[in-house]
């Protein structure tokens, strides 16, 4: 799932301006297809990502969750390559600003004030510069608050759940996280883990729910294409119930690709949905001021090199990094590649403890 989400997120984040909006409807059919993708159906990946990160935090109990060593290997496998790659972009396009190139992109760093500085390099009331990190900080935040949250779903599982929901569908701003819903999602993820739901009884519907999503998305996406680009209190709020009702249905999807080749393929990419997920906004940001300075005006010719450059491109780079690099790629992506061999130690101790489980039945 974290590789199809994060590979999504691309199409969320690839840019426009006013010229080439999709809700301009200039390429009619291809513009509602960038709402579907951008707006609707993979708007659901941080909500889902936050979900698995809540549900792998509590799968043991609440009583195996060790909170000062949780907080120590997370300061070092999320909050460590959130600076380091939010830093190194702040620098490179504060180089690229010093040179006059990508004036008017990003905020001038050289005359922001020092609260949007700090803002632009650490979240602290705002989005950072490399925009998909904001998911970072807050995941981060809610590491921190899942002692208090945990206590909450075992005491009252259901109204605490109903309340962050209507948190997350309301458009307000509370200052803890930049996304309310990631409060909701990352605590829906903590009561699959908490109560140990078997989410894999959905599998058997995949073949109904999935669809049924798609359906969904797609009607977000033609009533929001229709009103956009500013969306009624109503349509918003109906977009953020949708994008959590989305976990469910981007499972179901996933129960179907899992059974593929190409989705086995991806599920053992191991550490490169994270270097996708830190690296594309730097080369998106890259690839518009290129083609800006182009003079082209065919703007679905952009979307679609862009989407294939940077599926392509990013790839190639987490290959070339993890093997020229390896300590410093593994510092770059939380320690999230393992090496070779302890795969095969892992699958090995996998195998015998599902032959012993099997024997004892």
């Amino acid at each position: 799932m974290r590789i199809v989400l994060i590979s999504g997120i691309i199409f969320v984040h690839i840019p426009f301006d006013t010229h080439s909006s999709p809700f301009n409807g200039a390429y009619g059919l291809f513009d509602w297809l960038r709402v579907f993708l951008r707006d609707s159906l993979f708007r659901v990946g941080v909500p889902c990502l936050s979900a698995i990160s809540g549900y792998l935090l509590f799968r043991n109990g609440p009583a195996s969750l060790n909170y000062g060593k949780t907080i120590a290997r997370k300061t070092k496998t999320v909050m460590l390559p959130f600076f380091l790659w939010n830093c190194a972009f702040f620098a490179f396009v504060f180089a690229l600003q010093y040179y006059g190139i990508g004036d008017g992109y990003l905020p001038d760093l050289s005359e922001s004030s020092p609260r949007t500085l700090s803002t632009l390099l650490f979240a602290i009331d705002g989005a950072p510069i490399n925009l998909p990190l904001y998911f970072l900080r807050d995941l981060f935040v809610c590491i921190l608050l899942s002692p208090v949250l945990a206590f909450l779903i075992r005491r009252a599982p259901l109204p605490t759940l109903l309340f962050l929901l209507l948190l997350a569908a309301w458009p307000i701003s509370i200052g803890i996280v930049l996304r309310n819903s990631i409060l909701f999602s990352f605590s829906f993820g903590i009561y699959l883990g908490i109560y140990r739901v078997d989410v894999t009884m959905m599998d058997r519907y995949a073949a109904l729910i999935a669809p049924a999503f798609i359906a969904l998305a797609a009607i977000l996406a033609t009533v929001a294409y229709m009103a956009g680009p500013g969306l009624p209190l109503w349509l918003e709020v109906s977009r953020n119930l949708m994008i959590l009702v989305g976990i469910p249905g981007f499972w179901a999807l996933s129960a179907i690709l899992i059974r593929s080749r190409v989705g086995q393929g991806l599920a053992g990419t191991g550490g490169l949905s994270f270097w996708i997920f830190c690296t594309h906004y730097p080369l998106l940001f890259c690839l518009w001021v290129l083609w800006n300075r182009s003079g082209s005006e065919h703007y679905p010719i952009f979307y679609l090199l862009a989407a294939a450059s940077t599926l392509l491109l990013l790839p190639l780079s987490n290959g070339m990094a993890r093997h020229a690099l390896p300590s410093f790629y593994n510092l770059l992506t939380g320690s999230r590649a393992r090496p070779q061999a302890e795969l095969l130690a892992t699958g090995n101790r996998t195998a015998d403890d599902r032959r012993v489980r099997s024997e004892q039945r």
